[in-house]
């Protein structure tokens, strides 16, 4: 039986992007994503939310891009697969988590970046030719 490990988050970054690099020189970025879940709770008949926060790791030129262009706060699409590790800390205790490695990370506009980018369309629509 084959299986499926695909996941897609859409949210924003709760810290600035870190980048470091492999002993093999490959650059790799740690990104943490918060993203709300919603339900309607059964007895007040209210929304409630719960935050989930995701850490994301991104390799190679991707990773170098998220460093240059992302910060705190940004909304992002991230487009990858989970990926569970262990390992031992140094009091020798074994430590396991689950993140997620992403494939594609999407840089989404901000509201002031959206705003910023309708109004250079709208000028560049007023240029005739």
């Amino acid at each position: 039986m084959s299986s499926i490990n695909r996941v897609v988050i859409l949210g924003n970054l709760t810290r600035d992007p870190e980048l470091r690099a492999t002993a093999a020189g490959t650059s790799v970025c740690r990104l943490r994503v918060a993203c709300n879940s919603r339900w309607r709770n059964s007895d007040t008949g209210e929304w409630d939310e719960k935050p989930n926060f995701f850490d994301v790791s991104v390799f190679g030129a991707s990773a170098e891009a998220c460093s240059r262009f992302l910060e705190k706060g940004r909304p992002v699409a991230v487009d990858g697969r989970l990926d569970w590790h262990e390992w031992e800390n140094a009091e020798g205790e074994r430590r396991q988590a689950v993140g997620v490695v992403a494939d594609n990370v999407q840089f989404l506009a901000s509201r002031a970046g959206a705003e910023v980018d309708a109004e250079e369309l709208e000028e560049e629509e007023s240029i005739s030719f």
